[in-house]
């Protein structure tokens, strides 16, 4: 039993007129139903329905918005897919060149002021580095630092030998060279003591009673060259700790194949810099530098990295560091 009957829209006593359209087009044509009183049925009383139906002026905003929000939508989509064309997303080969070639550089500086703010004031006194090395693998890179902090910084440097040690060549012993007559401590602003001592890595301590050591040539000489005041952004930092870390774990302690895979990473970005990141001196250059002297591999290196090699070999910390290897 049906529950309820639908009048036919398409004929009868009392329904609305429906034109007929000519097939296949569609069958006939059903006026709008939004118009018709409530329940959804037109009626005697019901205005008739024509062939093309007023539009009601609310669907007719309704539909004007949905049209405009969809032609904003566009107009977005294609601004975003223009942008994303400008846009490279960086990845494991991103190339950091420009933006270390844009980093603002800050000059080396030397003051008592900067010292305290890297290494702690301690009322006035003598701030003392002192590092144990094994004179069989002399820590070239930190001879070379100790040179530039010289340079910048009235250091009161000593050299000691530990009982561990048996004898140590006499080149090492006089490795920083021919020092000042000595003044009194207060005049100095930095102290720094190498002990040639029977250890497996060098270690370093800038504060004796209370610091834990730093071990290893490549931390030691990052902490040295920090004191040189030198800073750059985030970028530029990992790049030069990257290649720190390369030139101890790869070119100095690595195969042969690895050797050449650095040679040819390093010629490539000698190629575009006057040295490995950006165009100043990093400790990077000093440490990479160092490896290469240390395992005998300066004569069959690539152009650009037989460039690099001179101009270091010119500064004068680079040039007497040589001198102890012949």
């Amino acid at each position: 039993m049906p529950m309820y009957k639908v009048r036919p829209f398409h004929g009868g006593p009392g329904s609305a007129a429906v034109l007929a359209e000519h097939l296949p087009a569609c069958m006939y044509r059903v006026g709008n139903m939004h118009r018709f009183p409530e329940g959804g049925f037109p009626s005697a009383a019901s205005p008739p329905l024509l062939h093309e139906e007023e539009v009601d002026p609310a669907l007719q905003a309704l539909e004007s918005r949905q049209e405009e929000i969809l032609k904003r939508l566009y107009e977005l989509k294609a601004a975003v897919d223009g942008l994303s064309k400008m846009i490279q997303t960086p990845d494991a080969d991103f190339d950091a060149t420009n933006i270390i070639q844009a980093d603002e550089h800050i000059p080396l500086s030397a003051s008592a002021a900067e010292l305290d703010n890297l290494l702690g004031k301690d009322y006035g006194a003598l701030k003392d580095i002192v590092i144990n090395a094994n004179p069989d693998h002399p820590p070239l890179s930190l001879l070379i630092l100790h040179g530039l902090l010289c340079e910048r910084y009235k250091i009161l440097s000593a050299i000691h030998t530990h009982s561990s040690v048996k004898s140590v060549p006499e080149n090492l012993l006089k490795c920083f060279g021919d020092q000042p007559k000595k003044q009194s401590r207060h005049e100095y602003q930095l102290g720094f003591t190498l002990i040639w001592k029977d250890v497996p890595k060098s270690q370093m301590k800038f504060s004796v009673q209370t610091m834990c050591p730093i071990e290893g040539e490549g931390n030691i000489a990052r902490f040295l060259f920090s004191l040189l005041g030198q800073k750059h952004n985030a970028v530029t930092a990992t790049l030069i700790d990257s290649w720190v870390d390369t030139a101890i774990f790869q070119l100095q302690e690595g195969s042969n194949k690895e050797k050449a895979a650095v040679l040819r990473s390093m010629n490539a970005a000698l190629g575009k810099t006057s040295w490995l990141v950006g165009n100043e001196l990093t400790v990077a250059d000093v440490v990479a530098w160092c490896a290469l002297q240390q395992t005998g591999s300066t004569n069959a290196v690539p152009a650009n990295v037989q460039k690099w090699l001179k101009s270091c070999e010119n500064l004068a910390p680079f040039n007497s560091v040589l001198k102890l290897l012949n």
